[in-house]
């Protein structure tokens, strides 16, 4: 933080900070703890919807779980990119309605949708075909690898849905639309994809194998109501 001031204070940089900046400014910070609030919720929707799959995968032994913790902690490193992607069209959208030029928000959306389509369907096909040998960097045991290899294709099955679905999610935060993408996650994590889970897993009789596919199911259904919510415009007169 100290080097950031540092950068930031002398004259000849592009943002220079001054003392009359620093002054408290209370409404701002009240707007910024609103906003974040439902940001941290969001992330919070999202951290216990996956404590509930553990539980579920749980019940049917250890190397259930170890499978499963292998291969979502692979997808989750291999999607780092397109939350940079994500965050920049949050970033875009925000500057764009910010200059009133709700069309050019748009476009950066789609655009950056379409860049995380490309990475993360070509990412998909790689988790398809080399799964195993992905898997084996991490464990020899037979029964884990073959949950991790299984959660690895089932889950990357939906990595097109999830491509727009993250790009989506954040242009509603960056129109400081913080509401919708907080309820949609409630509705698509916590009472859907885990009763979902839950029912695929134990009543169907699929076992871990339904958990990973309601993973898919939840995250590409989340995708769809977000584009078609988004589609609808009404992010385009938010206000802050």
């Amino acid at each position: 933080m100290l080097y950031q001031f540092y950068r930031l204070a002398g004259k000849d940089r592009r943002f220079v900070i001054e003392k009359r900046h620093l002054i408290v400014d209370l409404p701002l910070m009240g707007k910024l703890i609103r906003l974040s609030s439902t940001g941290i919720f969001q992330i919070l929707i999202g951290t216990t919807s996956w404590i509930g799959l553990v539980r579920i995968v749980a019940t049917f032994g250890a190397s259930a779980v170890a499978g499963y913790t292998v291969a979502i902690r692979v997808i989750l490193f291999a999607l780092l990119p397109s939350w940079g992607l994500s965050n920049a069209a949050a970033t875009m959208v925000g500057q764009s309605l910010g200059a009133r030029k709700p069309e050019r928000a748009e476009e950066s959306v789609w655009r950056a949708g379409f860049l995380n389509l490309c990475f993360l369907g070509a990412l998909g096909l790689v988790f398809l075909v080399s799964a195993p040998w992905i898997v084996r960097i991490f464990t020899n045991d037979p029964e884990v690898s073959r949950h991790a290899v299984l959660a690895l294709r089932i889950v990357s099955l939906g990595f097109p849905f999830y491509a727009y679905g993250m790009v989506i999610s954040n242009a509603f935060n960056g129109a400081g639309d913080t509401t919708t993408p907080t309820v949609l996650n409630v509705v698509c994590f916590w009472l859907w994809e885990i009763p979902l889970a839950y029912v695929l897993a134990k009543p169907v009789g699929l076992g871990p194998t339904g958990v990973f596919i309601a993973i898919t199911i939840a995250f590409s259904t989340l995708a769809l109501i977000s584009t078609t919510i988004f589609r609808r415009g009404k992010w385009k007169s938010r206000t802050i």
